[in-house]
C-alpha cells in the first residue's frame, strides 16, 4: 500500500561508532604530553584521537577526568617499569642503571626529540591549584621512594651498603636523580649525557 504524503517513513538509525578507548587515551595522553593540561582543549582531544566531544564526554567524562585518567596510566606505566628493573635478580649498581635507564626510555620516547616526563611536564603547575592532581602527584613521589628505599633495604640486608648505610636517605638521593635527569630531558638534554648524570648519581650512592 501506498503511503499518504504526508507520512514520512522511519528513520533508520545505524548502530552508534565503536571507540577503542585505550587508543584513545593513549591519543589524549600523547596531546597533553605535547601542550600541557591548561594548553589541551577538548577540540583539540577530539581531533587527536577521532571522537567527537559527545563521544568523549561518554566515555571520560570532561577534560580534567580525561587528565587524571591520563595521568594516572602514566603512573601505573612508569611505576611498573622502575619496579621491574629494581626487581632484577642483579647487583645494586645495575638495578639502579636500569631502573634509571627505564625512565629515559620514557623520556626520549617521542621521535624527533626528549619530552620528559609526563608529570613533571604537564601536572606541576596544575597541582598548585588543583586538589585531585596534587594528590596524585604526591602519592606517585611516595611510592617512587617506597620502591627505591626497599630495594636499599634488600641491598643492606645483602651487605651491599655499608651497615650504617641509611636506605630512606639513600631512596630520597635516587628519585631526586630521576627527577632532575626527567627535568634536563625536557630542555633538551642529550640521552648519552643524562645517562652519565644517572651513572655518577649511583657511584655516589652506591658508596
Amino acid at each position: 500500500m501506498a503511503r499518504k504524503r504526508n507520512e514520512q517513513a522511519p528513520v533508520r538509525r545505524g548502530r552508534p561508532r565503536a571507540y577503542d578507548t585505550q587508543a584513545a587515551l593513549k591519543q589524549a595522553t600523547e596531546t597533553f604530553w605535547k601542550t600541557g593540561y591548561s594548553g589541551t582543549s577538548l577540540d583539540s582531544i577530539a581531533a587527536a584521537t577521532g571522537m567527537n566531544p559527545p563521544s568523549l564526554y561518554a566515555a571520560f567524562g570532561n577534560k580534567h577526568a580525561l587528565y587524571l585518567e591520563a595521568l594516572a596510566r602514566y603512573w601505573e606505566t612508569s611505576l611498573a617499569a622502575t619496579r621491574e628493573a629494581l626487581a632484577q635478580d642483579r647487583p645494586l649498581g645495575e638495578s639502579l642503571m636500569l631502573a634509571f635507564e627505564a625512565a629515559l626510555s620514557i623520556y626520549f620516547s617521542r621521535k624527533g626529540g626528549a619530552r620528559g616526563c609526563f608529570v613533571i611536564g604537564t601536572a606541576l603547575t596544575e597541582a598548585v591549584d588543583d586538589a585531585a592532581i596534587r594528590n596524585s602527584v604526591a602519592a606517585g613521589l611516595r611510592t617512587i621512594d617506597a620502591d627505591f628505599e626497599a630495594r636499599f633495604r634488600t641491598a643492606l640486608e645483602k651487605g651491599e651498603l655499608k651497615h650504617n648505610a641509611d636506605p630512606s636517605a639513600l631512596a630520597v638521593l635516587a628519585s631526586a636523580t630521576m627527577h632532575t635527569i626527567a627535568i634536563r630531558a625536557r630542555t633538551g638534554a642529550r640521552r648519552a649525557e643524562l645517562s652519565e648524570i644517572a651513572r655518577k648519581a649511583v657511584t655516589i650512592i652506591c658508596g
